[in-house]
């Protein structure tokens, strides 16, 4: 009988910037300890979008499987992140389905339209705000990860939403955490205008990528982050990348950045973007 050793994947080296098409989770657990100063990423909302992706993050059967996942990617994240490093989550919250496995599509969005959505939580109501961005933040805290801050986007230009009995939603959050109780932020690099210290309430209006059919990050939500928390030449991490907003603000900030994307359009579009070359781009099979 013939047998066939079969070698576990090599490390991922980083020497420069880099954009990886594959699973967020599978890239991660190859690339090197302590790679990276700084993290800034927004991951799939649950129950939001299908991205038509195998392994897609966001369409789990339960709340507690989508939490789950995420906090698995974010722990071997931590392990990419350096002891002194800051890891900044935007994460937006949502109603319960009331047990409506589908959604029509939006008149400003078609691609907000699902065939599928999960089910209401056990334990919550038809109507109920899921409060997903809290219940990720004790989740992760609960893992290790050092809560803080709770930063609130406030969106002055927010979409109109065709609700009377509720107030219509302007903000999302973005939570600051370390990886240990002393780390790298530079204040004075973030300072307002008038000389004081960074609130905790940030105005700034969505801005639309005309290449994309999915939200993306505004750049003057990164580029505090990114002032905040690393030095030029640091490398930053965003492990769901999409159309490579955080890998602009860090070349802007002449910062590296490491991007992890799963859907192939999504890869073509940052990379385009970011005018990257075939070397910048590598492909990592599951």
């Amino acid at each position: 009988m013939k047998t066939a050793r079969i070698q576990r994947p090599g490390p991922l080296a980083l020497r420069d910037s880099i954009i990886f098409e594959g699973d967020a989770l599978t890239v991660l657990r190859r690339l090197p300890d302590r790679a990276v100063q700084c993290i800034v990423t927004s991951p799939p909302y649950w129950g939001l979008r299908d991205y038509n992706t195998a392994d897609q993050i966001g369409l789990e059967p339960t709340l507690p499987q989508f939490i789950n996942r995420l906090v698995e990617v974010f722990r071997e994240a931590k392990r990419v992140l350096r002891d002194d490093g800051v890891f900044w989550l935007n994460i937006g919250d949502g109603f319960t389905s009331g047990n409506r496995g589908w959604r029509a599509p939006d008149k400003k969005n078609r691609a907000r339209a699902m065939a599928v959505r999960p089910d209401t939580p056990d334990g919550l109501k038809p109507k109920d705000l899921l409060g997903i961005p809290w219940r990720l933040a004790f989740a992760l805290q609960d893992d290790g990860w050092y809560l803080r801050a709770d930063v609130i986007w406030h969106k002055p230009n927010a979409m109109p939403e065709s609700v009377r009995d509720r107030p219509t939603r302007a903000h999302e959050y973005l939570f600051m955490f370390s990886k240990e109780e002393q780390y790298y932020y530079d204040r004075d690099a973030v300072r307002e205008i008038n000389g004081r210290n960074l609130r905790s309430v940030w105005n700034i209006n969505t801005l639309p990528f005309p290449g994309a059919h999915f939200a993306t990050f505004p750049p003057k939500l990164i580029d505090p982050c990114l002032r905040a928390s690393t030095r030029p030449g640091d490398f930053v991490l965003d492990p769901f990348f999409g159309s490579g907003t955080v890998g602009l603000v860090a070349e802007q900030l002449r910062r590296s950045y490491v991007g992890v994307e799963l859907h192939p359009e999504y890869v073509a579009i940052a990379a385009e973007r970011l005018r990257a070359d075939d070397t910048t781009v590598v492909r990592v099979a599951a």
